[in-house]
């Protein structure tokens, strides 16, 4: 039986192997998106920023940039909407983050977060990190 530490981990990592086919302006996108993820979460909360996520995807995510929104949306949301999750699976995040009470919104942002942590080592052990003058 694994410990909810390998379970993050190997949930993060399968998530970055299911983008590894995409572009590297994706990846460069998705990595400093990942890496920015977390610190909002602390300074906004968890809906402010996965709001703030899925406004910059927009309804019909095509860019690169938007594209890289939606997917870090979608990755988060795969971890704390499935069976032992915080929430159950088919749930869109933003919906029940609004819908259930505080107790489980605060344990969805701390596992949030400390997925994320995982997540972001895998994306920088495998994606390339942006120039200094790309687009963030």
């Amino acid at each position: 039986m694994r410990t909810i530490e390998q379970e993050r981990a190997a949930n993060a990592l399968g998530r970055v192997n299911k983008l590894s086919s995409e572009t590297n302006d994706f990846k460069k996108r998705y990595r400093s998106y990942v890496d920015r993820l977390g610190p909002t979460i602390v300074l906004n909360g968890l809906g402010q920023a996965l709001a703030t996520e899925r406004a910059t995807a927009g309804s019909e995510p095509k860019e690169p940039d938007e594209k890289a929104h939606q997917m870090l949306y979608d990755s988060l949301q795969s971890w704390l909407c499935r069976d032992d999750g915080v929430y159950p699976p088919g749930n869109d995040l933003l919906q029940v983050l609004m819908e259930k009470d505080e107790v489980l919104y605060l344990r969805a942002q701390a596992e949030a977060l400390a997925w994320l942590e995982w997540h972001k080592k895998c994306c920088r052990a495998s994606f390339p990190k942006s120039d200094p003058g790309d687009k963030p």
